[in-house]
């Protein structure tokens, strides 16, 4: 096929800039689709990604904003989200997405803490963020996108009065300063120097980590919100080079298997939980679709129960790949399907470093005892504002975790028992949850589950699970007492629940993140009041 010809601004852009892979892109392939909107069905070629973001960069310079500055995006999954953060990376600022579902002030502090001298917003994220954003950040240039609203300029009107064709400045590329989701307390930002700071969001040539090799004719399906640091690094990774990227505005897993029929995805990353709402789509439905042109299907976010990932290998073919990390990036191991057949349940072997199992006096364990999981090799990091959590994050040898127990086979290859926050210690013995959710969440009736600690005047704390029923289900006595046997005929009774409540809803981010803060808080007398994302149902 012949190429379409270069549009008459595109020679401008080759003169610009070293280095700019965008730039790159909107001249080689100006008609081509950047990015397109799963549900609107809205398209953004190169060369729009390109002019647009080059007329973003300029306004910001124009605002004063320099390398090393950064803004805030507190959006929903919206056409113009890629565009801002371009801008930002193509002139060495710092990008920190704010969840859309954070209040106004969870996102003030967010904002304020960063640093930011510019936010993106709407009309429709103002609304949910249920307060005022102008009441303390006067200081800063505030951006409203699709509707004029007070004590914000609109968005597109600032963006026309910028020149088409700008030169823009050579500096570091510009990268996220993420905050972590804050399930066990207030979010911390991790920022690295912009000189490396994305250096480990590349991948390099390797047989291991081919899932991360993207080129032109990659089509990657997002399924998550943007704000995420995932669907940050890989979007931006996708594009940078040159690859197409088909965003959903929402997860749904019907809408998801047609999109990779129609437009013929290649890469696509998910969290366990929507590949458990993929398997539960009745068996016709999952059928009916094309998914041949599939070659990756990544994983990670939270751990996968083994059943899924095997049911999801034998329906899928060994096409998945499996990461563990974090947003601190203190270490990363990986692993591909075949790979985990020979050590189901595994997260892998570093791609980078080593990892260290130690116990809670600090030494080392042996292969096959669980422990607290470090990191050694990984990039420098700072939790910004804060060097005493910076040097609380690493140990006397300068090894990092992201506090999280687990263990090494003979092979070197890691498993994840549980969140070391998450331990419930009942008469002395440490019990990790993790375990009972993986087998419950098998019963027809759990649609989503969240074993606890619950007070217990004896043995201090006792376990309890917490289920989120599928459709057809009465939270019964008679159906708690099957799923805690249905535990105990696969777990030592001693891991398995003592009591079951029913709830309407489990509160967990959109990147598959249970936020159990949330839901012991009903349990201790000392803590809050109940969330409202975790309500109650009696029982019938």
């Amino acid at each position: 096929m012949a190429k379409p010809p270069l549009q008459p601004d595109v020679p401008a852009i080759l003169t610009q800039r070293t280095n700019d892979s965008l730039a790159h892109n909107a001249a080689v392939n100006p008609n081509g689709i950047a990015y397109r909107m799963l549900e609107g069905g809205q398209i953004v070629t190169w060369l729009e990604l390109e002019q647009r973001s080059r007329r973003c960069a300029a306004l910001l310079l124009e605002r004063g904003l320099r390398s090393g500055d950064g803004i805030a995006v507190y959006l929903d999954n919206h056409l113009r989200y890629f565009e801002i953060l371009w801008a930002a990376h193509r002139i060495g600022l710092y990008y920190t997405t704010v969840s859309r579902h954070l209040k106004a002030a969870e996102v003030l502090y967010i904002v304020n803490d960063c640093g930011a001298k510019a936010l993106f917003t709407s009309a429709s994220a103002l609304a949910s963020a249920g307060g005022d954003l102008t009441a303390g950040t006067e200081h800063l240039n505030r951006f409203s996108l699709d509707a004029r609203v007070p004590g914000f300029e609109d968005y597109e009107s600032a963006l026309q009065a910028m020149p088409r064709e700008v030169t823009l400045p050579e500096t570091p590329e510009g990268t996220d300063f993420s905050y972590s989701s804050g399930t066990t307390g207030l979010p911390k930002g991790i920022k690295r120097p912009l000189a490396n700071a994305n250096n480990h969001f590349v991948a390099q040539p390797s047989e291991r980590t081919v899932w991360k090799n993207f080129d032109r004719d990659t089509v990657y399906l997002s399924t998550a919100p943007f704000y995420h640091t995932a669907p940050v690094r890989w979007n931006m990774n996708v594009m940078r080079q040159g690859g197409s990227c088909v965003l959903m505005e929402k997860f749904d897993a019907a809408l998801a298997l047609a999109a990779i029929e129609k437009y013929r995805v290649t890469h696509s990353q998910w969290v366990p939980t929507m590949f458990i709402r993929l398997l539960r789509l009745p068996e016709q439905e999952r059928l009916a679709h094309d998914l041949s042109s599939l070659r990756f299907v990544v994983h990670a976010a939270a751990p996968c129960p083994a059943w899924a990932k095997q049911a999801m290998i034998d329906w899928l073919g060994p096409i998945l790949y499996e990461f563990y990390s974090g947003t601190e990036l203190v270490g990363r191991t990986s692993l591909n399907s075949f790979e985990w057949m020979q050590h189901k349940g595994s997260v892998g072997r570093p791609e980078f470093g080593a990892v260290h199992i130690l116990g809670e006096d600090g030494q080392p364990l042996p292969a096959g005892e669980p422990g607290v999981i470090w990191f050694s090799g990984g990039p420098p990091f700072e939790y910004h504002g804060d060097p005493e959590k910076t040097r609380q994050a690493r140990n006397a040898e300068g090894w990092a975790t992201y506090g999280d127990i687990g263990y090494l086979d003979n092979s070197g290859y890691l498993y994840l028992t549980d969140r070391l926050a998450n331990m419930i210690i009942s008469g002395g013995v440490n019990i990790y949850p993790q375990e009972a959710e993986n087998v419950l969440t098998q019963h027809a009736a759990v649609h989503d589950v969240a074993v606890v600690g619950v007070p217990n005047q004896e043995f201090g704390e006792e376990v309890k699970a917490v289920v989120e029923l599928s459709q057809g289900f009465e939270g019964t006595d008679a159906l708690a007492r099957e799923l805690i046997g249905y535990c105990r005929d696969r777990l030592s009774a001693l891991k398995c629940p003592r009591s079951v409540d029913f709830v309407s809803a489990l509160p967990r981010t959109e990147t598959g993140k249970l936020l159990k803060r949330q839901v012991k808080r009903s349990y201790w007398p000392q803590a809050n009041t109940i969330s409202p994302e975790l309500s109650k149902e009696p029982r019938p």
